[in-house]
């Protein structure tokens, strides 16, 4: 399959998400993802007003996370967050499950409250995203082994009314057996195993720039991977080699 240059900057989530962003690089980003047409940018809760305001009329989405990055948050808030996201101009939500209760096997818990933040975010005539977080499910939980358990909560997720699964937030590390902190992000494996486990109507994603390729080689790679338009970045290396090597 080949893709154009316009399309593979139409399958970009450009992430401006790392916890030290400052509002001038918040605002180089989003004009950097109007400059190259990309499908949206995703920034935190407080960010959603001065990105709105920065992309009007380009075509560039909105997104916002929601109990980001750990899902930790009581599902009352993360429907505020969501409501009041929505309210500011966010037409995309991607939200991180509870993992602490999808690993005990609270399976009712994690569907009632991706309902709510579904619920909340199509009575806005926004998205949902709902991010896995892959790196802390390789091991599995409640019984299920770790693709098993990542094939339920696709189910789960798509049940709850979520548009798409995505892998992970590119701040979940787990601790290595040399005592660092690292993480792998998307891989090919989970991609295809959360497409699958999916019905057309859903849509598996991995998010950009936590472990993504920088190349529009790369992009088409993870695209085809996931039969569904993944986000690659990061923007700038993607689409700045896309015109020359596309296809």
């Amino acid at each position: 399959m080949k893709y154009t240059y316009e399309e593979l900057a139409g399958m970009i989530d450009h992430s401006l998400l790392h916890p030290t962003l400052t509002d001038a690089e918040l605002d180089a980003g989003c004009q950097l993802a109007a400059r190259y047409r990309v499908a949206s940018v995703c920034v935190k809760p407080y960010a959603v007003v001065r990105a709105v305001e920065l992309l009007h009329d380009t075509g560039v989405r909105v997104g916002c996370v929601i109990g980001f990055p750990h899902g930790n948050s009581c599902t009352e808030v993360k429907r505020f967050e969501t409501e009041l996201a929505c309210r500011q101009g966010a037409v995309e939500i991607d939200m991180v499950l509870n993992l602490g209760k999808a690993l005990s096997g609270a399976w009712a818990y994690v569907e009632a409250e991706v309902k709510a933040v579904c619920d909340e975010a199509h009575r806005h005539g926004a998205t949902v995203k709902v991010i896995l977080e892959t790196d802390y499910l390789a091991q599995g939980g409640a019984g299920l082994d770790g693709d098993a358990f990542k094939r339920r909560l696709c189910q789960l997720c798509e049940r709850a009314g979520a548009d798409w699964v995505k892998t992970s937030t590119g701040y979940g590390f787990v601790k290595q057996p040399d005592g660092s902190y690292n993480y792998r992000g998307a891989t090919a494996h989970d991609l295809a195993l959360m497409r699958a486990a999916c019905s057309p109507a859903s849509r598996s994603r991995r998010p950009a720039g936590y472990g993504a390729s920088t190349t529009s080689s790369g992009c088409v790679t993870w695209a085809r991977a996931a039969a569904a338009p993944p986000p690659p970045p990061p923007c700038s290396t993607t689409t700045g080699d896309a015109k020359p090597r596309s296809g």
